[in-house]
């Protein structure tokens, strides 16, 4: 197998791995600084981390119960493979999609079976239906909004995969905070979904590496079965508590992206460039042909004025392909300026 890998280059403005642009508030660090006197360094943590999983419940409406937390949305997703697929099982995904949900199925052992989205990067319901009646997964992975797509899926599409699947299905909404719907709502004590979240990207969080899910409550016990105990540290624990104590804070900084996104995407039309709608904190677009010519990539060209956006050309279904993460407006302005040279439109 492949590693999953995203290259890192020292850039003056990195754009490539869907990270918050802003730092987080200091109020918090200097809740997490005092917070370090607390902690007893010679005792393993709570096992449970139920302060931190009341705290998200808190924030969902949901019991803490409903809560299960690892180190970031990836651990989250490996355990639930771990729990729920394995070898001689089935695990499908829609591609193009967040390439660590087949990668991690194929370390659980299971198969990986891929439908198609169309040219549009939409999901049919054609092709739901294919998949889920011909490979009857015990485990049916959902972007949404859909990473490198950025598209929100929409509610029918979910719905028809909630009612029609013989397994587990899980909603990954590490952007969900950027969007105008979560599928939150459709996790209950009876159903058969669990949805992910991650403090990576909304929270400004992505060196703490913390993640969660909210699934019905015999999933969670069944996940704490398999995970290794005392897996999320005192520190850690402490720290996504006390981030959850700064919703407005998150929000307005949500709203600022948005803002940007739309900012980015118009400019991205008056030059020409082809672009998805995104319900995410970045954009996928494709430049032009003529515009791609000559001896250099638009992805060389932006890294050569010391922007680094992420190059999704070889992956199935993206050729031609590149992802940019919304960034300060600073950043934004040097990328849609060196964008412009790069495809011949600089004034």
């Amino acid at each position: 197998m492949d590693k999953y890998h995203s290259p890192q280059v020292d850039v003056a403005v990195r754009l490539n791995t869907n990270e918050s642009p802003l730092p987080v508030p200091p109020e918090w660090i200097t809740d997490v600084r005092n917070a370090v006197d607390e902690v007893a360094w010679n005792r393993y943590p709570d096992r449970s981390a139920l302060a931190l999983r009341q705290a998200i419940a808190n924030r969902h409406g949901v019991s803490a119960d409903n809560v299960f937390v690892a180190n970031g949305s990836n651990e989250v997703l490996q355990t639930l493979l771990l729990t729920y697929a394995g070898a001689g099982r089935t695990v499908a995904t829609f591609e193009p999609t967040y390439q660590m949900h087949a990668h991690l199925a194929r370390i659980s052992g299971a198969t990986v079976v891929s439908g198609q989205r169309d040219s549009d990067f939409e999901l049919q319901e054609s092709e739901i239906r294919r998949v889920l009646d011909t490979a009857q997964p015990e485990v049916v992975f959902l972007c949404s909004p859909n990473n490198p797509t950025g598209r929100l899926e929409p509610r029918r599409n979910i719905e028809l995969v909630v009612a029609n699947a013989p397994g587990l299905v899980v909603i990954d909404e590490a952007y969900a905070e950027f969007s105008d719907w979560s599928a939150l709502e459709l996790v209950t004590e009876h159903s058969n979904v669990v949805v992910t979240r991650t403090f990576s990207k909304t929270w400004s969080l992505a060196a703490l590496r913390l993640g969660y899910a909210i699934a019905p409550t015999r999933m969670v016990e069944e996940l704490n079965t398999v995970v290794m105990p005392y897996h999320l540290d005192a520190l850690k624990q402490i720290a996504g508590e006390r981030a959850l104590r700064y919703v407005e804070q998150m929000q307005s900084r949500v709203a600022g992206i948005v803002q940007e996104r739309g900012r980015i995407a118009g400019r991205l039309g008056e030059l020409g460039i082809d672009t998805w709608p995104s319900g995410a904190n970045f954009i996928l677009f494709r430049p032009t042909s003529a515009a791609s010519s000559g001896s250099e990539s638009v992805w060389q060209k932006l890294l050569n004025t010391g922007i680094l956006v992420r190059d999704c050309s070889t992956w199935a279904g993206l050729d031609g392909c590149l992802r940019v993460t919304v960034g300060t407006p600073a950043e934004n302005d040097l990328f849609l300026k060196a964008l412009s040279w790069a495809v011949g439109k600089g004034e």
